[in-house]
């Protein structure tokens, strides 16, 4: 025998008037409003509006210098500059080696690494286009050569010498123009022989006597020793011309 269920009746509004279903039936077909944030924290606010009117009404960041909000960039100083980078003064003490018997000691005053750094990079890349890779060799070199002239110099001088590592390490550097421009020359020689070995005294010669003259110039009591600081010069630029040769 089948068990009999009791359904309730469902009442069903009339098609014609909406309103025939009561109150009730209105309530639920009306939308419920969107979401609406807390206006009272200010990073949940979506007012577009008031943040357009909020950064209109001024510019975000003033920087010193400028003129109605905006920055005047031709005031600012060079970027070379602000780096401690002077071209105009690296060309300078460039031209001061060229000329081993007259060299312009003063420029030489204000010390920097940025032209020394140049000359090693061009030496270092001579020596790649020769097929030589001597990148880290070069630079232990250079700063192996730097220490041992400050040493010895202040060695020499005693109390009497007042020459910094920095300022030994940018004459170093400088003066090793000769022998970036006898590596860029050895690209067109003969590798060996008597030819090279007698290019390569020259340039070496040439580096000696213009780190000579600026070591004994720029610190005080080292003309009285003025052989033995030749002797330490002439073995390090010795040793960088041996890379160009061999």
């Amino acid at each position: 025998m089948a068990k009999e269920f009791k359904v309730p009746p469902v009442a069903f509004p009339q098609a014609g008037n909406p309103t025939a279903g009561g109150p009730n039936i209105q309530q639920r077909r009306m939308a419920a409003p969107p979401f609406q944030p807390n206006s009272g924290i200010p990073f949940m606010s979506f007012d577009i509006g008031s943040a357009a009117a909020s950064t209109s009404s001024g510019p975000i960041y003033s920087a010193p210098g400028t003129v109605g909000g905006s920055a005047n960039f031709d005031d600012e100083e060079p970027l070379l500059e602000e780096l401690g980078i002077h071209p105009e003064q690296i060309w300078s003490k460039i031209r001061s080696v060229l000329n081993p018997f007259r060299v312009n000691h003063t420029i030489h005053k204000d010390s920097d690494l940025s032209g020394p750094i140049l000359l090693y990079m061009s030496f270092c890349l001579f020596q790649l286009l020769a097929g030589k890779i001597q990148f880290g060799v070069i630079l232990g070199w250079i700063v192996v050569s730097s220490i041992f002239l400050y040493v010895v110099f202040n060695m020499l001088a005693g109390r009497a010498g007042n020459l910094d590592l920095h300022t030994c390490t940018s004459v170093v550097g400088y003066c090793m123009l000769p022998v970036v421009i006898y590596s860029a020359m050895s690209l067109f020689l003969p590798q060996g022989g008597i030819v090279a070995i007698v290019v390569a005294s020259v340039f070496v010669l040439w580096a000696t006597r213009a780190s000579t003259g600026l070591i004994v110039l720029l610190a005080d009591g080292g003309d009285e020793h003025r052989g033995l600081i030749a002797y330490a010069c002439f073995l390090i630029y010795t040793l960088f011309s041996l890379l160009v040769v061999f």
